[in-house]
């Protein structure tokens, strides 16, 4: 038998071995990240300055340059009841495509939020707990991220208070009971109880809302609140920090069937997930120990990385949070109301447009017709339904498997499936019967939305 034959479906990595410690890219990126600046005075930020948002250790996990940053015990604890996660060898996509490439994805979606966001929710809200916050707040796109944090503090016994994008909330109103479950409060948005929220709805009754936009509300109300803090899920360095577990996993659950990844590929909307998957292959490339292609891939619709600037603009919509360089649409661009709408935010991790903008890693955009086409097909032969987000990453490892059987090259990809698709059945019923639109992204767009970046 040759070894296209010989690997497990599934690859266990044993409790054992577990991460121990959160890995830092940036503590060994050729050049990092710009620093944020202050949005009133555009000076650059330091700890003291986020601490007005973040609790200490978080605003410190933030700028550190720390290579490897130990895992509290409480939070390996609680990482126990889910992880390690498994690496799923995928034959029978492979067998579809009839293609020589082995194909992986490690799936982080076997825990109630049914995405890789639970990594992140957990020592986040035990760094406010242990800081003395009494409440929190937070935004949510697809509903991954909410419903993570509502675990979260539900584990920690915290309030909790969810701005989820109204047009999600919309199409996923099961997301919305699942939240609710654990205690928190749903609050489409944008909304009525905040200034910039109500601002929004003046302009715009109908905004079907944006992650930038649920930002800003769920800072607004952090700020207003005594003794309350705000959390994000995405774009920060310290949540792909965190998201560092899944690549170390992944790293390890290959070495165990003597493999490593010609290819790595993950989804990118705020850059959590990829920045995660993909932190220890970029260690591996920068020490010239590997030469893996690592490929971004976002929604057409919502093209930061493919068709945005590297520029320095604001995180939120109503210009609370510092100012960050990064690919940017413009903070007041609203993307279409798509399926993905974990990857409808306008800018993208500093971490992961540094990588970008140094030629580190690529990106490629997909319209959601062809996404929802290679999810359908990734169902049918896997037997798993994938959020429309990670379908983005089943599209392009799809795309390159088929490459390898053009050429006859035996590639080994990997690809980070964050997330299920199970309260994602509207948006499938949809694209079965024809009613799925490619949301096009127009030059125009792409000027009036630069026009709001700041002079930083």
């Amino acid at each position: 038998m040759s070894k296209k034959d010989t690997i497990p479906v599934r690859v266990f990595l044993p409790e054992e071995k577990n991460p121990k410690f959160y890995y830092n890219l940036m503590a060994d990126m050729p050049n990092r990240p710009a620093p944020y600046l202050h949005p009133a005075t555009k000076q650059p930020v330091g700890v003291s300055d986020l601490m007005g948002v973040f609790v200490k250790d978080l605003a410190e996990q933030e700028l550190s340059s720390e290579r490897y940053i130990e895992i509290p015990k409480e939070v390996q604890e609680y990482y126990r009841m889910y992880r390690p996660s498994p690496l799923h060898r995928a034959y029978q996509l492979e067998k579809a495509l009839d293609t020589p490439a082995r194909i992986y994805y490690k799936y982080e979606g076997q825990n109630t939020s049914g995405s890789h966001k639970l990594n992140s929710a957990i020592p986040q809200v035990f760094y406010n707990k242990i800081a003395g916050v009494k409440s929190l707040t937070t935004e949510t796109g697809a509903g991954q991220w909410g419903t993570a944090v509502a675990i979260a503090a539900n584990f920690f016994g915290l309030p909790l208070d969810v701005f989820m994008v109204k047009c999600s909330a919309q199409q996923k109103p099961h997301r919305k009971a699942v939240i609710e479950t654990y205690g928190a409060n749903v609050v489409p948005s944008p909304s009525n109880i905040t200034e910039s929220g109500r601002k929004i709805l003046s302009e715009d009754p109908e905004c079907g809302g944006s992650l930038g936009i649920a930002i800003s509300e769920a800072m607004e109300a952090a700020m207003g609140r005594e003794n309350t803090r705000y959390v994000l899920g995405s774009v920060l360095n310290h949540v792909i920090l965190h998201q560092s577990i899944i690549g170390q996993e992944a790293m390890e659950q290959l070495q165990m069937v003597d493999e490593y990844p010609d290819i790595v590929i993950g989804c990118a909307g705020g850059g959590s997930n990829l920045g995660g998957m993909i932190a220890p292959f970029v260690r591996e490339n920068l020490a010239g120990r590997a030469s893996s292609r690592i490929i971004a891939v976002e929604p057409s619709a919502c093209p930061s990385l493919t068709r945005g600037v590297f520029a320095y603009d604001y995180a939120d919509a109503a210009c609370i949070c510092p100012i960050a360089k990064m690919y940017t649409l413009g903070h007041g661009f609203v993307p279409a109301s798509i399926h993905a709408g974990g990857l409808r935010y306008h800018g993208m991790s500093p971490i992961v447009s540094q990588l970008y903008n140094d030629k580190l890693i690529e990106a490629r955009s997909e319209p959601q017709t062809r996404v929802f086409e290679a999810g359908m097909l990734f169902a049918k032969t896997e037997a798993l339904l994938p959020a429309p987000e990670s379908a983005h990453a089943i599209l392009a490892a799809i795309d390159e498997a088929k490459r390898c059987k053009e050429t006859g090259e035996e590639k080994v990809i990997v690809f980070l499936l964050s997330g299920h698709g199970y309260f994602d059945l509207g948006a499938y019923q949809n694209y079965m019967s024809g009613n799925a639109v490619d949301a096009q992204y127009s030059d125009e767009m792409l000027k009036s939305g630069l026009d709001s970046l700041p002079a930083a």
